[in-house]
Formats: structure tokens, C-alpha cells, sequence
């Protein structure tokens, strides 16, 4: 842990002591967090509580409360005068403490010293159930990506039911979704005013359950439109699929309709999100007096990983347009870029440079994918009627602006801040947003200027991309670009480290068990890969997760768009033996993979994968590359830090 000579009222106060030392008798807003408080700008709680000190209002944050004693934690800072606002962290607390296989995680990294079991699972619930118990009659706020992600009727994986609105469930009185400062900002101007809480109920990209659906009034300028009710979805799966259709082409809506969902005699009321943030706004959330250091309570328990991991990174800009089948990023983010100016991005890079510590290298200067830098519509008219999950799948946009010049003259100039001796590029990289387009565009576009920019300065020796898979029926379902657009990149990447003299690797992510994934699409992916020279060490196993197109396939067995059943493999046993297909090579794994074949019917990929029942190549052989790939189910988008290119 980094040495602090920095007084404690640079962090925002998280004991009775540290709320007196600011002269405070009450505090307007306690936040509640399932994460260590790290003050830092890619910590939501951070984040938010420093966008409530902006605007003039006293706040507080309990971290990791403890809900298995007497409840101290929550008491220990009394009522605050306005709202109690609850969020269980960077990442759904069910995704932070099982796998894909649903085994316990035995480590945390967004506690100090990783340990696990600093949070409950479904610690929305847990926290806003308990706030209710104690305080009654003080408004809770739910926010975050648990709430986000889950203010419909979702299938839940980790219990493997269909679950309600976590506006019902939690019994939060109001819900924020999505990036939180625009209706954070407004649902304290109201408070300030004299609003009531119980009567804000226009206040746009929040939630809140009506207990009778007989008083529900529309909103002039809304247009209203009505999901099938979470009873009729408890029973029909298909109407839990016509749902999602609805949901995520809502959510992709430059200006989107409220949603309304019936349950019970009650209404689920979901306001429209508001307009994307303008560079100047967003800008003010990362110009805010950050310390970017965790908490010096937790100086003795240890480092929390997290910050250890991004501390030197810095955010270009919010949202993805990529629309991918089983990502979360568009739906809690938004589809539209948000990007910060480069004036913004450099005064940040100048703060960390004084921060204790700091070594010159920045680890990455990207977002949820690195080359999306200032892109969006040329025509935003156009954009207003769009409803398109993807402006790169199955092709680019022609109305997308997809320049990678200003990605190009930004890291230059990062380079250029005194203090700093490296930049580096962590996130993924959309390659089919540099080979999707026609040689004259790229040309115009910098693409091939970019490439080689990154190629040769910032990258610290793997490049990762993220192919996903080999089979077209899969991509397509994924809405990723075919494996030859990949074999192009890699081809073009190696070449321009070759004619550099540079020792460097194009690192694939992959998925398996993917909806329409088989076995046989599996086997077929080992061998694309293996033909390439890989041998895959860290892969990812599809985990559903709530509000994506592939976790609705997952749970239904219909794509939603198309009604058609869709494959997937859901047993334990499927999962594992799609899984062990990345691991062709070790020797363990050969009759396995040789009995599921030919169970599959396809003994005909045997001899493609092992070369006429030669023995598999040795893992140690020196002269083969690896691909080691760090599959966390998380991203840089508030679900953890791994981000998909």
C-alpha cells in the first residue's frame, strides 16, 4: 500500500469522526457501497458521492457494511436528511462471487487484500432490505449496475428463475439506472426545493413501482409503451422473449419510450434514459477532486486489487456501439459514445503523475472499447430513428463517423505530459471498425495510421482483440465479424511488428458455450486455432447474465428477434466439454474429446485436431506459441475492468 501524507478530509467521510471534522451534524446523502471505497473515478460510489459534493449537498459513504451482526455499519452515521442511496458495486454481486460454473470465487478484488465475503449475494436486496428495517421513513435510492441491469423481469442464473423487477424485490423506493449523475443532480434539485419524494415520479432514466396500477398517470412528451406481465413471463417463455425485444431496442433509442411493466395488482414504471452526455458534462465528472487512492483505512487489511489494476488507467469515453449478444455495456453505459475532451484526458494524466507512486506508465488510455474516441452519427437525425442494437454489425454504418484520427492525435499528446514515459492500450480493440471499412475510408479514416501508431508504441507486448469465435452461425448470433476478418488482423498486426523489429502478440478472446455454440463449432475453433499456432491457456465460459439478448436465448431457447429455437449447451457437462476444446493439447483431455466427438457424429474433426491420431504437441515445447487471455467476467464499464474490443 502506497505511504498517505494527505489529510483524511480528502476523502469523502466514512466514520461519525470523519463526517465532524467536516462540521457536519447530519449529512444530506449516505451512500452505501458492496465495494471498498477507493476514490477514483472508475469507482461508482466515488463517482456519485463526489457528484453530490459538487452540487453543494454533504455526503457520506458506509463501504462494505457488515449485514450478519447487529447492524452497526448501517447505524453508525445516523439518518441523512434526504435519501439513503444503495449501490452492491462495480459488478452484480452474483457475477463477483460465482463462476460460470456456479462455484464460489474465493477472492474479491474489489476488497482489501482480495479476500471474499466482504458482500452478501444479491446485496441490493440485502442492503436496501435492511435500510428499510431501520429507517422506515427515510427514501432509498438503488443504483448501480445490479439495479441497472435488473429493473425488469430477468432470469437470474445463479438461482435459475425468472425473477421480478428488482424495484420489487428490493423494496428500494426509487431506482437510477444507467451512468447516474444527470438524474442524481436533478432528484437532488427537486429535494432541495421542497419536492416530496414520494411525489417525484417524472424524473427521467429512473424506476419506481406503482402498488396499484389503477392510479398511474402518463407524462406529456412520453410515449408509453406496455411489457407482458411478469406473471403471464413466469409461465410463457416466449412472452419473456417478445419482452427483451422490446427492452433492448428501447434501450438503444437515441430518444426511447417508458416502459411499463405489470406485476401483481402494481406497475413497474421505467422513465425514459436521458439524452447522452455532452462532452462538457461528462468532462465535469472526471474534473472532480478525486484523490484516486483508496480509502488510508484500509492501509493494514491490504491493497484492493481493482485500483491496483486500473489506478493508471484513464477513461476516453463512455458507451459502446458494438451491440455484442452477450454484453452488458450498451445496456447500462448506453449504445451512444460520450467522449471527453482531450484537454480533460490531459489534466487527468497530469493528476496522476502526482500521485505517490506513480512509475510513468499509464496501463491504458481507452474505454469500453479502445477505438471509439469521439465516433457517433454524422447525421443525428438519423440516429433519432434508429433502434439498431449494432452501427458495426453486420456492417459499418454509413452514417457512422468512424475517424480514428482523433484516437491518434490524443495519444500522441498523452505521450508528450511531462511525468510520463509509456502509454499503453489495455482495452480491446474493434478491429472490424478499422478493416470494415472500404480502403478509401480507411485511408480518410487514419485506420491503417492508428494500427500502426498502436502496433508499435502502445502496446506492452500482447494485443488483445476479442474474435469470440470461429463458426459463422455463432458470430452471426453474437453480432461479431466473421474469423477471416480476425486472420486478417492478426496478419496485418504481425507484420507491422515484424517490419519494426518488435516481439509482440495479437491475443484472441474466446467464448464457449455460447448460444448456437456446439460442440462440433468448438472442435472447429480448435482447430482454427491451432492452425494459427495457439494454444489457449485462460478462456471464458458464457455466463448469462441479465439483460442480454444471449442470456434471454440462454433461458428461452428463442432468439427473440426471430421466435426460432437456438441450441445451447446448459448442463454442466455440455459447458465442460465445450470448454475442454480450447485445451486440445493437454494430454488429458485427448479421450475426452475423442469420445465427445464421436458421440457428436463428427469423428471427421479428429484427425484435423490430432493429425491421424498423432499424440498432441507437449504444452512445455519452448517453440509453440500461447495465448494466455484473462477471462473475468467484468469490464471496465462498471462490471470490473475487462473491456471487449
Amino acid at each position: 500500500m502506497i505511504e498517505l501524507e494527505r489529510p483524511i478530509t480528502d476523502w469523502l467521510p466514512t466514520t461519525r469522526e470523519e463526517v465532524e471534522k467536516r462540521g457536519w451534524d447530519q449529512v444530506d446523502v449516505i451512500l452505501i457501497s458492496g465495494d471498498a471505497y477507493v476514490d477514483h473515478p472508475s469507482f461508482g460510489a466515488a463517482v456519485i458521492g463526489r457528484v453530490i459534493e459538487s452540487a453543494g449537498f454533504s455526503v457520506a459513504i458506509i463501504a462494505q457494511p457488515n449485514w450478519r451482526d447487529d447492524l452497526r455499519d448501517f447505524k453508525k452515521l445516523g439518518k441523512p436528511r434526504l435519501f439513503f442511496g444503495v449501490s452492491t458495486g462495480c459488478m452484480d454481486s452474483m457475477v463477483n462471487h460465482y463462476t460460470a460454473a456456479r462455484r464460489r470465487r474465493s477472492d474479491d478484488a474489489y476488497t482489501p487484500g482480495g479476500k471474499a465475503g466482504f458482500r452478501p449475494d444479491y446485496a441490493a436486496d440485502t442492503y436496501c432490505s435492511i435500510l428499510k428495517q431501520l429507517y422506515p421513513d427515510v427514501p432509498v435510492v438503488l443504483g448501480g449496475i445490479e439495479g441497472s441491469l435488473r429493473r425488469f423481469t430477468h432470469y437470474d442464473y445463479w438461482s435459475d428463475n425468472l425473477k421480478p423487477s428488482i424495484i420489487v424485490s428490493s423494496k428500494a423506493d426509487l431506482l437510477i439506472y444507467g451512468m447516474g449523475e444527470q438524474p442524481v443532480r436533478e432528484l437532488l434539485r427537486l429535494l432541495d426545493q421542497g419536492v416530496p419524494f414520494e411525489k417525484i415520479r417524472n424524473l427521467s432514466q429512473t424506476a419506481y413501482l406503482l402498488a396499484d396500477r389503477g392510479v398511474y398517470s402518463s407524462q406529456e412528451g412520453w410515449n408509453d409503451v406496455e411489457l407482458i406481465s411478469h406473471e403471464i413471463c413466469l409461465k410463457e417463455k416466449r412472452a419473456q422473449a417478445k419482452n427483451f425485444r422490446i427492452i433492448e431496442e428501447q434501450s438503444n433509442r437515441m430518444v426511447a419510450d417508458r416502459i411499463l411493466q405489470p406485476i401483481g395488482k402494481g406497475l413497474v414504471v421505467v422513465n425514459p434514459p436521458y439524452s447522452t452526455q455532452t462532452t462538457e458534462e461528462i468532462d465535469k465528472t472526471y474534473d472532480l477532486p478525486y484523490t484516486r487512492l483508496p480509502h488510508p483505512k484500509y492501509k493494514k487489511r491490504g491493497e484492493v486489487p481493482a485500483w491496483r489494476m486500473i489506478r493508471n488507467s484513464v477513461n476516453t469515453h463512455r458507451g459502446c456501439f458494438g451491440g455484442c449478444a452477450f454484453c452488458t455495456i450498451s445496456a447500462h453505459q448506453g449504445k451512444f459514445v460520450v467522449s471527453r475532451s482531450e484537454e480533460s484526458v490531459l489534466r487527468e494524466l497530469n493528476e496522476i503523475t502526482k500521485v505517490p507512486g506513480f512509475d510513468g506508465i499509464i496501463t491504458d488510455l481507452g474505454g469500453p472499447s479502445a477505438n471509439m474516441y469521439k465516433m457517433k452519427g454524422v447525421d443525428q437525425k438519423i440516429c433519432v430513428k434508429c433502434k439498431k442494437p449494432s452501427c458495426i454489425y453486420p456492417v459499418i454504418c454509413p452514417n457512422l463517423d468512424a475517424n480514428h484520427l482523433p484516437m491518434v492525435n490524443l495519444l500522441k499528446r498523452a505521450e508528450a505530459v511531462e511525468g510520463i514515459k509509456k502509454v499503453y492500450i489495455g482495452s480491446g480493440i474493434r478491429y472490424d471498425l478499422l478493416l470494415g471499412q472500404t480502403p478509401d475510408m480507411q485511408r480518410k479514416n487514419g485506420c491503417n495510421t492508428y494500427l500502426n501508431q498502436v502496433v508499435t508504441r502502445h502496446i506492452s507486448g500482447r494485443l488483445k482483440v476479442a474474435p469470440e469465435h470461429a463458426s459463422n452461425d455463432v458470430l452471426k448470433l453474437m453480432r461479431k465479424p466473421g474469423f477471416a476478418m480476425f486472420k486478417e488482423f492478426k496478419n496485418k498486426a504481425s507484420a507491422i511488428a515484424l517490419k519494426n523489429g518488435i516481439n509482440q502478440q495479437v491475443i484472441p478472446y474466446f467464448i464457449s458455450s455460447h448460444p448456437a455454440s456446439t460442440i462440433a463449432d468448438m472442435a472447429a475453433l480448435a482447430i482454427e486455432t491451432k492452425g494459427m499456432g495457439y494454444k489457449l491457456e485462460q478462456v471464458q465460459d458464457f455466463t448469462p447474465t441479465p439483460m442480454t439478448l444471449a442470456t434471454e436465448i440462454y433461458y428461452t431457447g428463442i432468439n427473440p428477434y426471430t421466435m426460432e429455437p437456438v441450441y445451447t449447451a446448459k448442463t454442466l457437462e455440455e459447458k465442460d466439454a465445450q470448454r475442454r476444446m480450447f485445451f486440445w493439447y493437454l494430454p488429458e483431455n485427448r479421450d475426452y474429446i475423442k469420445k465427445s466427438l464421436i458421440q457428436a457424429g463428427r469423428a471427421d474433426l479428429l484427425d484435423k485436431l490430432y493429425g491421424g491420431g498423432k499424440r498432441p504437441p507437449s504444452k512445455s515445447n519452448p517453440r509453440e506459441p500461447k495465448a494466455g487471455v484473462d477471462r473475468g467476467v467484468s469490464s471496465k464499464s462498471h462490471n470490473s475492468r475487462r473491456k471487449r474490443g
